[in-house]
Order: C-alpha cells, then sequence, then structure tokens
C-alpha cells in the first residue's frame, strides 16, 4: 500500500507538469471543463457541497463468454469497504439511462424491483478516448494501425462520442470529444510517426482530459508496447484511472511473450480498471481486438452510487455482486476500487470531475 501512495503522488504531481507542457506546444486548447455550479448546489464553486458519485462500468459474463442482458438494478449489489451502497443511476449498454429514486420520491416501474425516474439527461452512450501509438515501435505497421482505428471509430454507436490522440514523446490532441465521425478520422489520417513512447505520460493526460466529462467513459489504448520515456510509474496511472471510474482497454502489436514486462502492466492496469487487454501480431488480430472492445462498449452496464459515510480517506475498496441463485455463477468485471478526493475546499474544475 506504500508503494501504491507513492506511485499515486507522483502521477497526481507530474499530471500539473505535463498538462501545462502539452499546453504550451498545442495550439488547440484543451477540452472545457463543465459547469460546475449544477454539481455543487452552491453560488460559491470553490467550496464541496455534496459527494461525488461513484461510477461503475460492470460487464457481466457467463460460464460459455457471453454476456449477460435483461439484468435489473435490483439484480446488483453494491459494497464500499463492507458498507452496502445503494444504486443512484442504472443504465444498460447503450440504452438510455435510468436515475433511481430516493425512499421519498417513489415511482413505479414495469420491470419489478425497480423505481425509476426520469432519465438523466447527458449520459446517453460511451465517451471513448482512443490513445494512438505513433512511436518508431509503431512504425511498420502503421499504415494497417490507422485502417484498423479509422473501421472502430466508424463501427461505434452512433450515440458514442470519440476522442483522438497521438503520442510518441509527446502528446497531440488530434481531435476533441465530439460526435463528428468525419472529424476523428482526418485526427487519424494526420498522424504521423514519431520517436520515443511516453504511454504513461499520455495516459495520465488523457485520463486527466476524459475525467471532466460525466457519464460513461472508456480509453482505448493501441500501442506497441514498450515504454521507453515517461516520467510517469504505471501504477500510479492505473490508479488514477480507478479512482476516475475510467477502464483502460489495452491493444498491443506485440506478442505477449516478446515483452513480458509491458504484458504484465498492461494485463494488471486493464483488470484493475475494468477492461481488458489484447495482444493482437497481425491486423486481423487487431481488427478482431477492436471488434471485442466496441462489443464489450455495448454491453456493459453503468451503475452509480453515492457513498454512505466512511471515515476511510484513503483506498476504498468496492466490491459488486449479483443477489439470487439463478446469477450466482455469473462472472463480474469492473474496477476494484478507488480514492476519495478530500473534501472541503476545492477549484471548480476539480468539483465538476465525475468519477
Amino acid at each position: 500500500m506504500r508503494a501504491n501512495l507513492v506511485a499515486a503522488s507522483v502521477a497526481v504531481v507530474m499530471v500539473v507538469g505535463l498538462t501545462s507542457n502539452l499546453q504550451a506546444q498545442e495550439s488547440v486548447p484543451p477540452p472545457p471543463a463543465p459547469d460546475s455550479s449544477s454539481l455543487t448546489g452552491d453560488d460559491n464553486p470553490g467550496f464541496r457541497v455534496n459527494v461525488d458519485m461513484v461510477q461503475l462500468n460492470v460487464a457481466v459474463i457467463d460460464r460459455k463468454g457471453n454476456y449477460v442482458t435483461g439484468l435489473r438494478p435490483s439484480d446488483f449489489e453494491i459494497v464500499e469497504d463492507k458498507i452496502p451502497q445503494k444504486l443512484a443511476t442504472f443504465e444498460e449498454g447503450n440504452q438510455e439511462p435510468i436515475m433511481l429514486l430516493n425512499s421519498s420520491q417513489p415511482a413505479s416501474d414495469p420491470r419489478p424491483g425497480t423505481v425509476v425516474g426520469t432519465p438523466q439527461a447527458g449520459l446517453a452512450g460511451a465517451n471513448v478516448f482512443i490513445l494512438f501509438d505513433t512511436s518508431n515501435y509503431m512504425y511498420r505497421g502503421f499504415v494497417f494501425a490507422q485502417d484498423a482505428i479509422s473501421d472502430f471509430v466508424r463501427s461505434l454507436d452512433s450515440s458514442a462520442k470519440i476522442a483522438f490522440y497521438s503520442y510518441s514523446r509527446d502528446v497531440a490532441r488530434d481531435a476533441l470529444l465530439t460526435a463528428d465521425r468525419s472529424q476523428v478520422l482526418r485526427g487519424v489520417r494526420s498522424t504521423v510517426a514519431g520517436a520515443d513512447a511516453a504511454l504513461y505520460n499520455a495516459l495520465v493526460l488523457v485520463l486527466r482530459d476524459a475525467g471532466q466529462y460525466t457519464g460513461r467513459k472508456v480509453v482505448v489504448v493501441f500501442s506497441n508496447g514498450p515504454d521507453n520515456a515517461s516520467m510517469v510509474p504505471p501504477e500510479g496511472v492505473g490508479e488514477l484511472a480507478q479512482s476516475e471510474g475510467i477502464p483502460i482497454y489495452m491493444i498491443s502489436t506485440r506478442e505477449a511473450k516478446q515483452d513480458p514486462l509491458s504484458t504484465a502492466v498492461f494485463e494488471r492496469m486493464s483488470a484493475s480498471t475494468g477492461g481488458q487487454a489484447y495482444f493482437a501480431k497481425n491486423w486481423q488480430e487487431q481488427q478482431q481486438a477492436f471488434a471485442s472492445v466496441r462489443e464489450d462498449l455495448s454491453h456493459l452496464y453503468a451503475l452509480s452510487y453515492y457513498p454512505q459515510p466512511n471515515p476511510n480517506k484513503g483506498w476504498r475498496t468496492i466490491s459488486v455482486r449479483l443477489i439470487g441463485e439463478k446469477l450466482k455463477n455469473f462472472r463480474i468485471r469492473t474496477r476494484n476500487g478507488y480514492r476519495p478526493r478530500p473534501t472541503g475546499f476545492s477549484t471548480p474544475a476539480d468539483t465538476a470531475l465525475a468519477r
């Protein structure tokens, strides 16, 4: 745990300098932070008066590896540090999300055991942040990689918004979050091969940008594997993604056995955030990996809750399980915890960030 604290601290410190460096190098401004006034409930945006919502992206898989659909909010149980939690919102796949009402606001739903209210505006569809490795490691398969990413962009559900980033030693915001596929595709085609690879630096910046948006968010990394230029440790990046509630999907063009160190990091980072890691050495396997990510996004359950009082200001463990004898053999994939932000005084941007 001490090592995790150190790693996380390094990541938090580094993000400030890295964000400033990126803004200095680019003419494209960073994405605007959402209006925090609707989240604070107070005229003073610097003082937090509510508890941050914790959001979970949950995949439910049966014994044959198929996605389990049609589950209800009442089928899920969430425990944080052994403290039972109450669902605040529920969403399945690309369907409209629903806001679960508290006991003082009774409502009925045709599905037994579910109490719902008005869908929460702005949460339908996923925000997909794509990070493309343009270092010299990717040089030989560069055009094929662009083709695979372009096909993935075209195949995503129309409700999804997409942002596209590329990195070598530096990071470029080639397309800010948008529903315009043509804008993203232009960003993909404009990329050029670079030099060294600073994957973990780039991931911190992408996570920082993604954290400014509400709703479902995922990061999809297309990389050749090795990182030889980052100042941020992968452990800190993984914990940042967990705390922000952003699954990371890693698609590596190297065989797992060729780079066991990167393989271990990719598998650990994706598993801890609720994503998946793929090792695809040729363009056919890369297309299959992107297709798998797309299928995952369309079948995820998005659950959220406002944490019950908890004195733990450090790492909080999250456990999600299904209720009922018929559901006990299904496998759940989601993040396993988060580190809450300090309460009290915060900047408007920090208040606007959604886990």
